[in-house]
C-alpha cells in the first residue's frame, strides 16, 4: 500500500482480507485445474475474455473500471466449472488493474482479486442450489427454461459479491456509506451482468454446434456491448459534470454575493467565509463527506446570517451588550432567515440548518428551544465554528481573544449549548482547518477591494505623502494655537478653531468632541462643528459601546466605521447622510479626557495616514480640551443651568472681590409657581420660571445684573441707583409680567404675580448679606415673602 493513501484503518483491513480470500481462490483453481485439466477450448475463452476484459469503461463518480466480459465469465462458469472461470475472472481483473487510472499497491491487488474472489463464491453457490455440473463433464440435454432461473441466480450472485465488495472498498476510502455509493454508481450495472447471462445462456443452448469460429461470431456483440456502454458512461460523465459545474456556479454566485455583504462590514469582515471553511472542514472530520449534507452545510455556512437584513442597523451593529429589547429583536433573524430561504428550492437541506444553527444543546436556544439529537446536525456544527469565529476576531467592544481562550470558552459551553461530540471534535482538527483557511482566504483577497473607497477622482483624496509634508506648518501652527489657548477659552471656542484647522488636513464634515460625563459612565457630545452639529451636541454614549464609547474603554483609534454605530437610525436623516467615521481617544497625563470623532458623508473616507494625523492631533490638543473643559465647569459653576442667569455663587463672589459701590438690590419672589407644577408637571414648572426670568430681564436697564437666587427667588443688582428709581423699575418688572401671563400646556393662561422688596445700599446694610437679609424680612413682614430657608451670601 502507499505511504500517501488515505483509506482508514477499517479499509486496509477489509481490502487485504478480500485480497487474501481471492488470492487464496486463485491458487486453488491453479491446483484444481493441474489435478483434472478441462478441455484445451477453456483458453480459447480465456483469450476473448482478455480481450475484452481490455474494453474497459470508467464509472462516472468513483475510481473504478468495468469491462464487458461479464458474457464471457458466466460462460466458463456454465461450460468448465468454477476453477476455469476464476481463473479467467483473475486474469480479467488483472488486465482492468493494468488499465486503471490509479496504480496504487493497494488497488491494483484489489482489483485482480476481488472478482476472482465474487465469481468463485457466485459459481459455488449455483452449483449448490441447482445440481447443474459442467457442460465439458457431459451435464446431458437441458431446456431453456430449466437453465433460466438457475443463470439468473448465477448472474445475481456474481453481480452482488462484485459489486458490494467495490462499494465497501470505496465507501472506506471515502468515508461514505457503502449504501450509497452501490446505489449510486453499480445498481445499474446490473444489466450488463443480465445481458451477459443471456449470452452465455444462448452459447450453452447451441453448445454442441459450437467451435472456436462460433465463440468468434459472439465478438461483434461484444464489441457493440463495449460501445453502448462507453456512450452510456460517458452520458452519465457528462451529466455528472453539467450537475457539478452548475452546482459550483450556485455556490459560487451565493458566496460571491454573501462575502460582498460581508465585506461592507467593517466588523465582521471575512465572517461567513471563515465560517464555511471551518463548517466543511468539521463535518468531514464528522464523516459527513459528500452528498446532501456536505452540501448544505457548505450553503448554510454562507447563508446563516442572512436574516439580520431584518434586523435594525444600530442594533446589529451596536458595539456593547444589547438590552432585552433589543436581544429579542436580534433573535428573530434565524426564523426570518429561514423563512427567507424558504423560497429557494435547495436540493440539500439547507433551510433547517440555518433555522437551527442558534438552538443550544440543553434546550436552551432559539428559536425553536430544540435540544440535543433533535437539533440538525449540520446546525450543531455551525453553531460551534460561527461561536469561535466570533470570539477570534475583534469587535468595536472588545479586542479578539486568543485560540486557546476561545476554545476554553468552547469547552466550558460543551454539554450546554453546544454538542460535546462537534466540540471535541473540532478541538482536535481546528489546527488544521487554520492551515486550509489560510491558503483558501489568500484565494478571495480580490474581494477586499469591495471595502475600499468608492469615491469618484473629484471627490475627497487620499492624503498621500505630499499631504503630509504639506499640513506639516499646519500641525506645527495647530500645536502652537493649543498652547496659547490652554485655560483661556471655553470647549466652543477652542473646539471651533481645532476643527477649523483639522477640517484642512482630514476630510471631515462634522466633528464632535466627547467627554466624560461627571457622575455616571456615559460620554457626552460637548461641542461638535459642522453641518447638523446641534442634533449632535449633547448626545450621550455609554463608555464602552458604540464605536465612540468602545474607543474612550479601549483608548485606540477606530477607522471607517459606520456613523449609525453611534447615532442610530438618525444618521439616516442627516442631508447627506453620513457615512464613515474616524474616531481616536484624547488622553493627557495617561487620563482620558475624551474621543474626537470625525464624520464624513463620503463611505470609507478615511486612509491609515488620516489615523497617523488624527492621533497626532489627539496627543496635541489633549491638554487644551482639559483645560477649556475645566474653564467651561468653572464658568458653569456661577451659572444657573436652567435660566443661563448668573446665580448665587457668583452673586457670593461677587461680594467678596470688591466693595460694594451705591446701589440698590430688587428681591423678587414669583407667586404660584407651585400651582404650575401641580397643574402641568415640573417641566411646565421650569417652563415658567423661565418666562419670568425673561420678563425680568426686559424690564432691567442694560447695566442691571440679574441672579437667580433659588427655588422661584430672584435678585436684581441696581449700580448707582436710589430707592426712587429702583421703585420705578421693580412696578415696571410687575407691569411688564403682570402682561405677559405664562400658557399651560391645556391652553390656558396662568397670570404672573410677584413680590417685590426693594433695599438700598448703605442706607439698609453694608454688604450684600445684609441687603438680603432686609429684603426677605420686609417681604415676611409684609406676608409676602417665603416662610422657606433661602440661600445666604457671605
Amino acid at each position: 500500500m502507499s505511504a500517501n493513501s488515505n483509506i482508514s484503518w477499517a479499509g486496509r483491513i477489509f481490502v487485504y482480507t478480500v485480497v487474501a480470500m481471492g488470492a487464496a481462490t486463485i491458487v486453488l483453481s491453479v491446483h484444481e485445474i493441474a489435478a483434472d485439466p478441462p478441455p484445451w477450448s477453456w483458453l480459447v475463452l480465456a483469450a476473448f475474455t482478455l480481450v475484452s476484459g481490455s474494453l474497459t469503461i470508467n464509472i462516472p463518480g468513483v475510481t473504478a473500471t468495468i469491462s464487458v466480459s461479464e458474457m464471457f465469465v458466466l460462460t466458463a462458469v456454465l461450460f468448465y466449472g468454477t476453477a476455469p472461470a476464476t481463473l479467467v475472472v483473475g486474469c480479467d481483473g488483472l488486465i482492468l488493474s493494468l488499465h486503471g487510472r490509479n496504480r496504487r499497491l493497494h488497488k491494483f491487488l484489489f482489483n485482480f482479486t476481488d472478482a476472482a474472489l465474487s465469481v468463485w463464491v457466485a459459481s459455488h453457490i449455483f452449483f449448490a442450489v441447482t445440481g447443474f455440473q459442467p457442460l465439458w463433464r457431459g451435464a446431458g440435454r437441458f431446456t431453456t427454461t430449466s437453465l433460466l432461473a438457475p443463470l439468473a441466480l448465477l448472474a445475481t450472485a456474481y453481480f452482488l459479491f462484485n459489486s458490494w465488495l467495490n462499494a465497501v472498498a470505496i465507501g472506506l476510502e471515502k468515508r461514505t456509506p457503502p449504501w450509497q455509493i452501490w446505489k449510486r454508481h453499480f445498481l445499474f450495472l446490473s444489466l450488463n451482468y443480465f445481458s451477459g447471462a443471456s449470452v452465455a445462456l444462448l452459447l450453452a443452448r447451441n453448445a454442441d454446434e459450437l467451435d472456436t469460429v462460433g465463440f468468434a461470431i459472439i465478438l461483434p456483440l461484444v464489441f457493440i456491448s463495449y460501445l453502448t456502454n462507453k456512450y452510456s458512461m460517458g452520458r452519465i460523465e457528462d451529466a455528472h459534470q453539467h450537475i457539478s459545474q452548475l452546482n459550483s456556479l450556485y455556490l459560487s454566485t451565493i458566496e460571491t454575493l454573501a462575502m460582498a455583504i460581508d465585506a461592507k462590514d467593517q466588523i465582521t469582515h471575512g465572517h461567513i467565509r471563515r465560517v464555511q471553511l471551518y463548517a466543511i472542514g468539521l463535518a468531514k472530520a464528522l464523516d459527513i463527506r459528500e452528498g446532501p449534507q456536505l452540501k448544505a452545510i457548505e450553503a448554510a455556512a454562507l447563508l446563516h446570517d442572512m436574516g439580520k437584513l431584518a434586523v435594525p442597523e444600530y442594533i446589529l451593529n451596536k458595539p456593547g451588550r444589547l438590552t432585552p429589547a433589543e436581544f429579542e429583536k436580534m433573535k428573530l433573524h434565524a426564523a426570518v432567515g429561514a423563512d427567507i430561504l424558504s423560497s429557494i428550492d435547495f436540493p440539500y437541506p439547507v433551510v433547517p440548518i440555518v433555522r437551527h444553527h442558534h438552538e443550544n444543546w440543553d434546550g436552551s436556544g432559539y428559536p425553536a428551544g430544540l435540544k440535543g439529537p433533535d437539533i440538525p446536525m449540520g446546525a450543531r456544527i455551525l453553531s460551534v465554528v460561527d461561536c469561535f469565529d466570533a470570539l477570534t476576531s475583534d469587535r468595536p467592544y472588545r479586542p479578539k481573544l486568543g485560540d486557546p481562550d476561545a476554545l476554553q470558552i468552547l469547552l466550558e459551553r460543551r454539554g450546554t449549548m453546544y454538542d460535546p461530540l462537534v466540540v471535541d471534535t473540532f478541538l482536535s482538527i481546528f489546527r488544521d482547518i487554520k492551515t486550509e483557511e489560510d491558503e483558501a482566504l489568500t484565494t478571495t483577497s480580490g474581494l477586499n477591494e469591495i471595502t475600499r473607497s468608492t469615491k469618484p477622482p473629484d471627490m475627497v483624496q487620499t492624503a498621500g505623502l505630499e499631504d503630509i509634508a504639506a499640513s506639516a506648518e499646519e500641525m506645527l501652527a495647530l500645536y502652537e494655537l493649543a498652547k496659547a489657548l490652554g485655560g483661556r477659552t471655553g470647549l466652543a471656542d477652542a473646539g471651533d478653531i481645532i476643527a477649523k484647522h483639522l477640517r484642512r488636513i482630514v476630510p471631515a464634515s462634522l466633528c464632535a468632541f466627547y467627554l466624560p460625563d461627571i457622575g455616571s459612565a456615559d460620554l457626552v457630545a460637548r461641542h461638535a462643528v459642522g453641518p447638523d452639529a446641534s442634533s449632535v451636541a449633547g448626545l450621550r454614549i455609554p463608555i464602552g459601546q458604540r464605536v465612540t464609547g468602545w474607543v474612550a474603554a479601549n483608548r485606540r483609534t477606530i477607522i471607517n466605521s459606520d456613523p449609525i454605530l453611534d447615532f442610530g437610525d438618525v444618521a439616516r436623516f442627516g442631508r447627506p447622510r453620513l457615512r464613515s467615521s474616524l474616531s481616536t481617544p484624547l488622553i493627557a497625563d495617561d487620563d482620558l479626557v475624551g474621543v474626537l470623532t470625525l464624520y464624513s458623508t463620503n463611505p470609507n473616507a478615511f486612509t491609515e495616514d488620516h489615523r497617523r494625523i488624527i492621533e497626532a492631533v489627539g496627543r496635541q490638543i489633549s491638554d487644551v480640551v482639559r483645560d477649556s473643559a475645566e474653564f467651561d465647569r468653572d464658568q458653569c459653576a456661577y451659572t444657573d443651568a436652567l435660566t443661563g442667569l448668573p446665580n448665587v455663587e457668583r452673586l457670593k463672589q461677587l461680594a467678596t472681590d470688591r466693595p460694594l459701590q451705591p446701589l440698590s438690590l430688587l428681591f423678587i419672589d414669583v407667586d404660584r409657581l407651585k400651582e404650575v407644577n401641580e397643574r402641568a408637571g415640573r417641566s411646565a414648572g421650569d417652563a415658567a420660571l423661565t418666562h419670568v426670568a425673561r420678563g425680568i430681564r426686559r424690564a432691567l436697564r442694560t447695566a442691571d445684573i440679574l441672579f437667580r437666587y433659588g427655588g422661584d427667588e430672584f435678585v436684581a443688582l441696581l449700580s448707582h441707583t436710589d430707592h426712587e428709581t429702583a421703585e420705578a423699575i421693580a412696578n415696571r418688572v410687575r407691569g411688564i409680567l403682570a402682561a405677559s401671563p405664562y400658557s399651560l400646556p391645556d391652553g390656558s393662561a396662568l397670570p404672573i404675580a410677584v413680590a417685590i422688596a426693594i433695599v438700598t445700599h448703605p442706607a439698609d446694610g453694608t454688604s450684600l448679606t445684609d441687603l438680603i437679609v432686609t429684603a426677605q424680612q420686609r417681604l415676611r413682614s409684609k406676608g409676602e415673602g417665603p416662610a422657606r430657608a433661602t440661600p445666604s451670601v457671605h
